[in-house]
């Protein structure tokens, strides 16, 4: 998922929680978007620059944080008419298969699991670049360390993860849409003792 380059070395990196989030879409009464965040969001990626095709990505969701600014809202999207973060408190990621389509640009398909339920979904992925920033843990300067960005989106059917509740609205319209946006923004840091590449 890194462009080209000279190194012929699989890198090691981990996404950096703070700075890395997931947001989702649906149409809500059949007119406007809802969307909801997700903040706590682990992960790592192995990467050959010269072999980008061959990445492992892997990724961790903390569903039990979600916010959507509303919190009768948040209460039901964590229950079991939706999410049930009770039994599934976490989504998972593993990435299977990836494509390159140009120097910046990805497709990854994988598994992802919600709700204990596993499909495939192919991500399309932007490479967003790199550079060499500061680097403090427990208010000490450890010097500088590479971070990588990339922004990830999805659409998926959220019926097929048995996330299934609605209810209906004039006209046989529906309180919540079947298809969801899926929107990742990544922070990855290059582990410590990695050469960047």
């Amino acid at each position: 998922m890194v462009p080209r380059g000279a190194a012929m070395v699989t890198t090691k990196w981990f996404f950096e929680p703070g700075h890395t989030g997931a947001e989702f879409r649906a149409r809500h009464m059949m007119v406007a978007y809802v969307r909801g965040q997700l903040k706590n969001v682990h992960g790592v990626l192995e990467v050959d620059p010269d072999e980008p095709e061959k990445a492992r990505i892997e990724a961790t969701i903390d569903a039990t944080q979600v916010y959507t600014g509303q919190p009768e809202r948040d209460a039901h999207l964590r229950s079991a008419d939706f999410f049930d973060v009770e039994h599934h408190p976490t989504w998972t990621f593993v990435g299977s298969r990836i494509h390159q389509v140009s120097a910046t640009e990805f497709e990854i398909t994988g598994d992802l699991t919600v709700r204990g339920v596993t499909r495939p979904v192919t991500f399309d992925v932007t490479y967003l670049g790199q550079w060499d920033t500061p680097w403090w843990e427990d208010g000490r300067d450890l010097g500088t360390r590479r971070r990588a960005g990339f922004a990830a989106t999805t659409r998926i059917n959220r019926h097929d993860f048995g996330v299934s509740w609605n209810d209906v609205v004039d006209r046989g319209g529906v309180v919540v849409s079947a298809m969801v946006d899926v929107m990742v923004d990544v922070e990855a840091v290059l582990d410590a003792g990695e050469t960047a590449p």
